[in-house]
């Protein structure tokens, strides 16, 4: 029963990275066919033509997109036991991506829409998600294995945001009535609770806290 239900964890797990990672196709058909996304609609007609943020805003989440793509298959034992070649070659991708869709993430949380809240909130989750990515880089370079995977594990938590910010959002708003409020709230939401997470599966698995 204990692996059946292990089973479905990691099938959604996947499905829900490999389903999201692919927003960044929905985004631009969208633009494409000159229809705003419900977060773009919400912009500055100023702020929608400004060339730095347009470049920010989809470079953040194409790269943000393939680095949630990626980077849930090295999580599994199996996969990367079987190729540590291409397990680097994995995490190499992941790592680029992360530096340059955090970079860009953190430029456009200054233009967050509900003001200072989802400014800070947003602006922290890059923060934290360069950090830890950073971290985790360092202690490979250091052949320190289980510190890598610990801040790998934060990592990956971080970048799972774009999943969970995607589950509360439509529902957050339908509990308060309007995007503003639930958008304020799902800028800490979104991956707070996913720190907290990486954090007892980190003590679960008996490594050392970081």
């Amino acid at each position: 029963m204990k692996n059946y239900t292990k089973k479905i964890a990691w099938f959604f797990f996947a499905f829900f990275a490999i389903g999201v990672s692919l927003y960044p196709l929905l985004y631009g058909y969208l633009a494409y066919i000159g229809v705003d996304e419900a977060l773009r609609s919400r912009k500055t007609v100023e702020l929608l033509s400004s060339v730095f943020w347009n470049t920010g805003f989809y470079t953040h989440i194409s790269f943000g997109g393939l680095a949630l793509l990626v980077g849930w298959v090295q999580f599994s034992k199996r996969f990367r036991n079987a190729n540590l070649k291409r397990h680097r070659i994995i995490g190499k991708i992941y790592m680029i991506a992360v530096l340059i869709s955090g970079l860009a993430g953190l430029y456009i949380a200054f233009y967050a829409t509900g003001g200072i809240i989802a400014k800070l909130g947003f602006g922290s989750l890059a923060i934290v998600w360069l950090y830890t990515t950073f971290k985790g880089y360092q202690s490979i370079k250091k052949r320190d294995v289980q510190k890598h995977e610990v801040y790998m594990i934060y990592s990956y938590a971080a970048c799972f945001a774009a999943v969970t910010l995607r589950i509360w959002l439509p529902i957050l708003s339908a509990a308060f009535g309007g995007f503003i409020p639930a958008y304020r709230i799902v800028a800490w939401l979104c991956w707070v609770p996913n720190i907290i997470f990486a954090y007892f599966w980190v003590r679960r698995k008996n490594f050392a806290v970081v």
